[in-house]
């Protein structure tokens, strides 16, 4: 299974972006990291520099057809930026509306209200973007892990680094159930 990994050039929270990529990876799932912009996108752990990631395409070479599942990680930089470029907020809507299966952490539901698709969904996020889902039509939940299957695709989503645990694991439910 062909997953893309949606980041900005800088700013993704690297724990949210390592820990679902390994997951996928230890499946035999086909991890791929998109980007804005080609070359390498510079990870943070909180606050400080981490790790860089080489960049497989950007999104304008991305197309929700060539892959299976959308992953959106967090950090709060990360989905901030995402949400103002056209293109990411294109494909993340190409996915939902082809029905393929999308995964958000922590800040990035920013970009799926960007992309205006949370109305009528439930979710979870960092508690800080409670208002915001709530304003674009969603209902928030303070969950470690929430999988709401409302429409045709189904949507992931939790709060921290701390759930990744629980993320992975729906990530790869979800994934065993599409093969």
């Amino acid at each position: 299974m062909t997953t893309a990994f949606l980041v900005a050039p800088e700013g993704v929270e690297q724990s949210e972006l390592t820990s679902p990529w390994q997951a996928v990876s230890a499946v035999g799932g086909d991890p791929r990291l998109i980007s804005t912009a080609p070359g390498s996108v510079q990870a943070f752990q909180n606050l400080d520099k981490g790790d860089t990631f080489l960049v497989d395409a950007t999104v304008d070479q991305a197309s929700a057809v060539d892959y299976d599942l959308l992953v959106l990680p967090g950090g709060t930089a990360n989905p901030d930026a995402l949400r103002l470029h056209a293109g990411a907020v294109a494909l993340t809507r190409e996915f939902f509306a082809a029905g393929k299966p999308v995964a958000a952490i922590c800040h990035a539901p920013w970009l799926l209200i960007e992309a205006g698709v949370v109305r009528g969904r439930t979710l979870t996020s960092w508690p800080s973007l409670r208002t915001d889902l709530g304003n674009a039509g969603a209902t928030w939940v303070d969950e470690e892990v929430r999988v709401c299957r409302a429409g045709p695709n189904t949507l992931i989503t939790s709060r921290k680094p701390a759930d990744l645990d629980a993320f992975g694991e729906a990530v790869l439910t979800e994934m065993s159930a599409r093969t």
